[in-house]
């Protein structure tokens, strides 16, 4: 058999044949370190399928990866950049389902031995399979994540899941793009057994070769999860979920609830959700084919959709990210980090311990000033842990192997080991001085010192340094754990091997870091200002807080600007503001209200009193502070569209004088920065992408109307006065 396999070529797989007569079929993508679903791996495998279906020496077929930790990561992005209609998105869907039914109806069993990511069409190819084993190892991950590039599954996900783990299941995670850990995808039945990494391909031909000779495959669907209820493996749950979806009332019932639900957390800005939710109904209700058929026209349409261009192209400025070093010199190279150490223990320097020990996995020391402080610095990181191991998604030898490598004290014995050192003390210059100088007294000529400030030129802290080339900013966002981006600042005398050292440790961290150059503010601050300012001038002009939120919600943002005051806290964001203002003049004043709104004591979230109530699970408009604000209770209306373009204009016309001005360094750096530091809509692709997809002459000219109707505050950006009358872009493609 493997003589008659390598007759024709494999570049993308091999074929080695055992005595056991089972064929294990090596995916390995060259030049890659992952696999994907591309053309040409789906090119090889339909030639090389009869042959396997063929051969009588061949009794049962494993299908695994030869590359470390990866299954198939997924279809090939690229495909899809090239694709010029819906029906050549719709011919390639095509070709995924036809070549995942051949190996569904192989006439001899198909086991897929999964280690490492199985996402997308990795998946899609797994599902395909007569029988699923994944290992247990942490980088085991399984899911269907289109929904991400603003697609759906597009090789059968959307026919095969619902199948298999009923489709309320099979909706929650094709929806929400969710991944699967192993334990978690055997409990729903993705997978059928779990076994460690070393017995996988063992486990995998064993139960090949014992399918191959007549024993039974596991039950599916329904009668799965009966048997699965019996063994105390489903709960009742999950049966009562299927069953509703068996008659057709309930099934009317459930896709209802399911689009309701989408509709209510989308608001209705992702064509994907419903399209998937149709994909699903259209199978279980018209059957297997008419359903893929459905899937393929559906993935069709998405393909040459605006959301699903600008997602994928979010998806390749990420990639790009990643090998960016942060410095244009190609020659230099990041010091190794081996140990971190984080001058405050507070909310701040608790996440970054945490994302230190945990994540990039390496001992780090927390300086407090005092026992207490130190031990809620301790508290923050062990509570994160706690709550990860309540959740299953790591074990107790787990959470204290990280514990481990945090260590503490309130002196700053310790931290002459540190390579890099992060301050994380209170936005205050004086203070941020002294503990860069008492840092400098014990660490080596060579450690990095940042600083974790959203607002201080690191210039300016670099004042203090006996070696400024070493100090950099490095501008977290809260929660750390769970926020993804990273902003490294240059300060003027930054050396680029610091900035790259901070980068790479950022990157260790799972960060997206963006790189900028130092100003007020620097890029986040700086563009959030204007447009939490203007919330606030519509409040002021007697618009109702809701209906602010409300508007910039349905825009796309993730929460409303006047919350988004109460989770930083009023009085965070007024010393900021006051920062920018004195840096940029009358255009960041904010309104006098605000003021008022301090002075009656309300700080937001922190101090359970804001332009929000904190007494109920369910947070609502306080009535109350109408009364410290002009107009009073008495609220009007505004058009909602003028809501969203003040504000949404206010966001990029600053991000465009900060790339005019240099902070920035491209375009792609402010739409990222923009999207995972400030929640700026994906789907409209950052604020560079979005001036260019409504035109950047249309932007230029509804600023100038607001500039005549409202004042200084408006005056666009000359860079793109500049580029309107050019009639130029920011990005080539």
């Amino acid at each position: 058999m493997a003589r008659a396999t390598r007759e024709i070529e494999f570049t993308h797989f091999r074929i080695d044949v055992g005595d056991d007569g089972v064929a294990v079929v090596s995916l390995d993508e060259p030049g890659s370190q992952v696999n994907t679903l591309s053309e040409q791996l789906q090119d090889e495998i339909q030639r090389a399928w009869p042959q396997l279906q063929d051969d009588e020496r061949v009794r049962a077929i494993v299908v695994t990866s030869g590359k470390k930790d990866n299954f198939v990561a997924g279809a090939k992005i690229e495909m899809l950049q090239k694709v010029q209609s819906a029906r050549e998105a719709s011919d390639l869907s095509r070709g995924g389902q036809l070549l995942l039914d051949r190996i569904a109806a192989s006439k001899k069993p198909v086991v897929a031995a999964i280690d490492g990511a199985a996402l997308g069409g990795g998946l899609e190819l797994a599902l395909a399979c007569h029988y699923r084993i994944a290992t247990d190892s942490k980088k085991t991950a399984l899911g269907l994540p289109e929904v991400m590039l603003g697609l759906i599954p597009g090789a059968g996900g959307t026919q095969r899941l619902p199948r298999l783990i009923g489709a309320q299941q099979a909706l929650e995670l094709i929806l929400t793009g969710k991944q699967l850990k192993a334990r978690k995808a055997l409990q729903l039945g993705v997978v059928d057994e779990v076994v460690p990494q070393p017995l996988l391909l063992q486990v995998a031909r064993q139960r090949a070769a014992a399918f191959a000779a007549g024993k039974p495959l596991p039950a599916r669907g329904r009668e799965a999860l009966v048997e699965r209820l019996k063994k105390g493996k489903a709960d009742q749950k999950l049966l009562m979920a299927l069953a509703l979806e068996e008659n057709p009332l309930g099934r009317r019932i459930l896709f209802r609830q399911a689009s309701s639900r989408a509709q209510k957390k989308s608001r209705g800005n992702y064509p994907a959700i419903p399209a998937a939710i149709e994909a699903v109904r259209t199978g279980l209700e018209e059957g297997m084919e008419r359903g893929l058929q459905k899937e393929s026209e559906l993935f069709g349409q998405l393909v040459t959709t605006e959301v699903s261009r600008q997602l994928v192209r979010i998806f390749f400025a990420q990639n790009a990210l990643k090998k960016d070093t942060g410095v244009d010199d190609p020659d230099v190279r990041p010091r190794e980090v081996r140990e971190v150490a984080v001058i405050g223990g507070g909310l701040m320097g608790g996440g970054i311990a945490y994302v230190t020990a945990a994540i990039a996995k390496k001992p780090v020391r927390i300086k407090e000033k005092d026992d207490a402080g130190l031990g809620r610095g301790f508290a923050y990181v062990r509570g994160i842990l706690d709550e990860r191991v309540k959740r299953r998604s790591i074990t107790r030898l787990d959470r204290e192997e990280v514990m481990a490598r945090v260590t503490g004290g309130t002196g700053y014995e310790g931290l002459e080991r540190a390579d890099v050192v992060i301050e994380a003390v209170f936005e205050d210059l004086a203070l941020k001085h002294q503990v860069i100088r008492d840092v400098e007294k014990v660490v080596g000529p060579e450690t990095v010192i940042a600083s974790n400030t959203s607002t201080l030129p690191i210039t300016r802290l670099a004042e203090a340094s006996a070696r400024p080339e070493n100090v950099v900013g490095m501008h977290y966002f809260s929660p750390v754990h769970k926020m993804p981006l990273l902003e490294v600042i240059r300060g003027a005398k930054s050396g680029p091997q610091a900035v790259a050292t901070a980068v790479a440790l950022g990157k260790a961290q799972g960060k997206t870091v963006i790189v900028v150059n130092d100003g007020p503010g620097f890029y986040t601050s700086r563009i959030l200002a204007p447009y939490v300012n203007e919330a606030a001038w519509l409040v002021s002009e007697g618009a109702d807080i809701h209906q602010v939120d409300e508007a910039l919600v349905d825009w796309g943002f993730p929460v409303g600007p006047i919350m988004l005051l109460d989770e930083v806290g009023i009085d965070v964001a007024q010393k900021a503001s006051r920062t920018l203002l004195e840096a940029f003049g009358e255009r960041m004043r904010p309104p006098e209200a605000l003021q008022k709104v301090i002075d009656d004591g309300r700080l937001g979230r922190k101090n359970g009193r804001g332009f929000y109530t904190y007494d109920g699970k369910k947070k609502h408009v306080d009535a109350s502070v109408y009364r410290l604000l002009p107009g009073g209770e008495k609220r009007k209306r505004f058009d909602v569209r003028e809501i969203q373009d003040r504000l949404v204009l206010q966001f990029c016309n600053e991000a465009a004088l900060c790339l005019e001005q240099g902070i920035l360094r491209s375009p792609r750096d402010g739409d990222v920065g923009a999207i995972f530091g400030l929640g700026f809509p994906p789907f409209r692709g950052g604020p560079f992408r979005y001036m260019e997809s409504e035109g950047i002459g249309e932007i230029v000219r509804r600023l100038r109307e607001w500039e005549q109707r409202l004042g200084h505050r408006f005056q666009p950006a000359q860079i793109l006065v500049d580029k309107a009358a050019k009639g130029e872009r920011f990005y080539e493609d």
